[in-house]
């Protein structure tokens, strides 16, 4: 039962904001750890991390040292000038992802929109595609963000009806089939933009085969193979990338949200010298793009994904949680899928509907959310321990369990 303090403002927020999110009814004003609080002091346990932005942890003490510090020394400049940390910041990351360079942004749509602009130069420039007629292959259910460009190409209505005109250059095909990308290619096709697994889709994960075949009919085309791992990417699949998983190396990564370390939007694109050399002073920037604070911030939240073995955690953990759910008896689970800590239950609408499954596990103390109507995902940050997943594990089987034996009688 949502408190009254928590309904005035659930109330506020409503009135004064558009009705473009589906937020459950709590109201959250403290994070530590996996853990976070309510205005009421109600304990959860967050298995949602902020669709993976907060990987590291609410309030991950070595990030909130160095937002102190950084912030207290130098936060924004602009790229104006030239700063002690982004040089670290971009090293570091195209070390780790083994890319010539990187481009920072700020949220994860940015990248994205750099990722398809770096793609099409290049493509006019490099390949001598005839102006205007580049071409970059997506994949159906796909999401990438919610800017205009975007969300020409996305498969959900929703996000689209009602905001065009839409930008064309874009052909969408079946996801997981490495044979309609192939037979989609032209002599305009600049690059194939995918996601390793569809996160907002509903953990949509592809054959094992898809990326690697992706892979060889980029490079027989002369195709820039471009990865959206804004979600999937450092340490949530159990890898640092989820292309790591097929053993092949993109043209193009798209990171985001947990290079953050759950404090603030950071994100960037990464490719080679041949596709980074053709943007030049004035094509594109970001006033906050590449900021002291956030390279500061970018820098150490891949320092201590390793460090901390975050990856390897979220590799064991993953399997144990999603095998543990896959053992639950009862019909109202169809389907459990996921890498790493990535999973995402099905859930059979004849007894329940992901949104309620939601709000009774959020009764109980866990913080989950619904995508697609039927599908739970759990996502908890990747400093997560055994104990706190059984403690979880306990609290989905009961509820689980309850909705099947109250739909019989």
């Amino acid at each position: 039962m949502t408190s009254s303090n928590q309904r005035s403002l659930i109330e506020i927020e409503s009135n004064f904001g558009p009705d473009n999110y589906k937020p459950l009814p709590v109201v959250l004003s403290k994070g530590e750890g996996v853990w976070v609080w309510d205005v009421d002091n109600k304990k959860y346990l967050d298995m949602m991390s902020a669709y993976s932005a907060v990987s590291h942890g609410h309030s991950h003490p070595e990030l909130l040292k160095v937002l102190h510090e950084q912030s207290a020394r130098l936060a924004l400049t602009s790229r104006a000038f030239y700063t002690d940390t982004l040089g670290p910041y971009l090293e570091t990351i195209t070390s780790v992802s083994n890319f010539d360079m990187a481009l920072p942004m700020n949220s994860g749509a940015e990248a994205v929109e750099t990722a398809i602009k770096a793609s099409r130069r290049w493509a006019y420039r490099s390949k001598k595609i005839e102006p205007n007629k580049a071409e970059i292959i997506v994949a159906d259910g796909n999401f990438h963000g919610r800017t205009t460009t975007i969300i020409s190409f996305s498969s959900d209505a929703n996000s689209k009806d009602d905001f065009g005109p839409h930008t064309p250059g874009f052909i969408s095909v079946e996801f997981g089939s490495s044979k309609a990308i192939e037979e989609a290619m032209t002599e305009n096709t600049a690059a194939v933009l995918v996601e390793p697994i569809q996160g907002e889709g509903g953990i949509i994960i592809p054959p094992d085969n898809w990326l690697a075949e992706i892979r060889d009919i980029c490079t027989k085309h002369g195709v820039l193979m471009i990865l959206d791992e804004v979600q999937s990417g450092l340490g949530r699949t159990g890898k640092m990338f989820a292309f790591e998983h097929a053993n092949i190396q993109p043209d193009g990564l798209i990171l985001g949200k947990a290079l953050g370390g759950g404090f603030m939007p950071v994100s960037c694109f990464l490719s080679s010298k041949e596709v980074m050399q053709w943007l030049n002073p004035g094509s594109h920037g970001s006033t906050f793009g590449g900021n002291p604070l956030a390279a500061a911030i970018g820098k150490r939240s891949i320092e201590l994904l390793e460090e901390e073995n975050l990856i390897e955690n979220s590799r064991v953990l993953g399997e144990f949680f999603k095998n543990a759910l896959g053992d639950i008896n009862s019909n109202v689970i169809k389907e459990v899928r996921g890498k790493g800590l990535w999973i995402g239950v099905v859930i059979d609408p004849n007894f329940i509907s992901g949104k309620e499954l939601s709000k009774l596990l959020l009764k109980e103390g866990i913080l989950c959310k619904e995508t697609h109507e039927t599908v739970i995902r759990f996502a908890p940050p990747l400093i997560i321990n055994k104990e706190e997943i059984e403690w979880a594990l306990e609290i989905i089987k009961t509820t689980i369990l309850k909705v099947e034996s109250e739909s019989r009688s």
